[in-house]
């Protein structure tokens, strides 16, 4: 294990999350972090499995003594964000994350950390090394693919696990345990548009500096959609002056908020007056972001014509269908205070053949949600666009009256001499799809400290993770 990791404790869940670090596992490509599972649970004489999906569990007989305890099931995501500065040059396919301390917290350098949900998959798999904890039976439930819309969980196979108590492991706030979770779904947006010849000239416009961040958890702090704002300055150029897109794109994931956007404009006409007008509102804008965005830049540089682009017309009219699509909080929850209950997030933009716009939505309502995605559909279409919307995965209701919540609870009171602050989370857990899927699933959740996830500002409060680790092995005391 690197030295920057040396005397963190517990050190059988460092010592693995390492590993993970180690180990590439963007969404969509965790085979190598399941086999790293596998091979952990061969290493220890333990059944495991997985499904068609590639989903794995694996089984911990129960401590001597304990074996008629109910079995609890410990679920967390093998998969992470991966995102990177511009400046930073890393494969995520095959490079090893590089790790750095700034007090208590550790990062990465320059890209994610992958604390989400990597955190939570060491504690599973310290589980399976330690011989010295008291638990009943134990069923490890590694997902993939939870970060690009839950697929592992939704592909889940029903014979995968026997147990009916299940702590997730994959939420952000210490010493918090959650009791509920958002549902959502994409809106995928087509606009079919002109191409011409250009004529004139062109310059490539990069917006960049943004913090970014989840686009659930983060979504009520205010940050900077870059995509949205670079809009915003295109379109008061717009509104003067004639220029079309050879390119405009922005952002990467669906559930982080873009941090960087840019296009290249071109025009018959005089560049000078565009930029102009981009460069006075990125001032307007840069001043209204001075605290939550500090590091906001634009750079403009003249470049060769590209080989066509849109015709002012279209131009405009993406730039209509931009400034009026929403982003961000759209309804607080009229039942839990300072909770987020429906919100959308700007994902990504693309100009291809057509113009590619999505927006991930979120809210524990399920009406909300498709009245917000109504919404949306009723303004692409009101610009010529069709919409597809992506299968909506559920919330997770809270059950107060939970036996593993009740115990968790009074863990953690044993522990720390206060009670736990009970949390719903904007974001999609993996319980909401679980639960439905196996009837009568008792589940609670919680995690350490982790901030700024899916950006590559994602960090980890140390100290955290021993409390994080504690109130796992007391609670599973405590239902053995």
């Amino acid at each position: 294990m690197t030295d920057i990791l040396e005397g963190f404790e517990p050190e059988l869940l460092w010592k693995h999350f390492y590993m993970l670090t180690q180990t590439p596992r963007c969404s969509k490509h965790e085979e190598k972090a399941i086999d790293y599972v596998v091979e952990v649970a061969k290493r220890n004489g333990l059944e495991w499995k997985k499904d068609d999906a590639g989903n794995c569990v694996v089984k911990i007989p129960a401590t001597s003594g304990h074996e008629n305890a109910p079995i609890v099931v410990l679920q967390g995501h093998v998969d992470m964000v991966c995102e990177k500065n511009n400046d930073t040059e890393f494969d995520f396919s095959t490079d090893a994350l590089k790790l750095r301390m700034v007090e208590d917290y550790l990062y990465a350098t320059g890209t994610t950390l992958g604390a989400d949900n990597g955190i939570g998959v060491a504690a599973a798999l310290a589980l399976m090394d330690d011989k010295e904890l008291v638990h009943g039976p134990l069923e490890c439930l590694f997902t993939i693919d939870e970060e690009t819309g839950l697929t592992g969980a939704f592909a889940l196979g029903e014979d995968m696990v026997e147990g009916r108590m299940m702590i997730n492991l994959d939420t952000e706030e210490e010493k918090a345990l959650y009791v509920g979770c958002a549902g959502g779904g994409e809106s995928d947006i087509r606009m079919p548009i002109l191409w011409e010849e250009p004529q004139g000239s062109a310059m490539k416009i990069v917006f960049k500096g943004m913090k970014g961040g989840h686009s659930g958890v983060d979504i009520h702090i205010g940050k900077a959609n870059a995509i949205k704002l670079l809009a915003r300055m295109l379109w008061k150029a717009a509104k003067e002056l004639d220029f079309g897109f050879g390119v405009l794109t922005g952002g990467d994931k669906h559930n982080a908020i873009p941090r960087e956007a840019e296009t290249i404009i071109v025009t018959s006409e005089e560049m000078g007056p565009i930029k102009d007008k981009v460069q006075e509102a990125f001032e307007e804008i840069k001043f209204e972001y001075r605290t939550l965005e500090p590091g906001m830049e634009i750079e403009f540089s003249d470049v060769e014509l590209p080989g066509r682009a849109m015709t002012p017309e279209d131009s405009r009219r993406t730039l209509q269908l931009v400034v009026s699509l929403p982003h961000g909080v759209y309804r607080m929850s009229p039942d839990i205070p300072d909770l987020v209950e429906t919100s959308t997030s700007m994902a990504k933009i693309r100009t291809d053949e057509d113009v590619y716009i999505q927006l991930a939505s979120r809210s524990s309502s399920s009406t909300q949600l498709e009245a917000l995605r109504d919404k949306i559909e009723s303004i692409a279409v009101l610009a010529g666009a069709e919409v597809e919307r992506g299968i909506a995965y559920p919330g997770w209701l809270p059950n107060l009256d939970s036996k593993v919540l009740a115990l968790m609870k009074e863990a953690a009171i044993e522990l720390w001499e206060k009670e736990p602050e009970m949390k719903a989370i904007h974001a999609g857990l993996e319980c909401g799809i679980i639960g439905e899927k196996f009837g009568g699933m008792d589940m609670a959740s919680f995690g350490p400290q982790i901030e700024n996830p899916h950006s590559p500002d994602e960090r980890v409060r140390v100290p955290s993770v021993k409390d994080f680790w504690d109130l796992l092995a007391l609670t599973l005391k405590k239902l053995a």
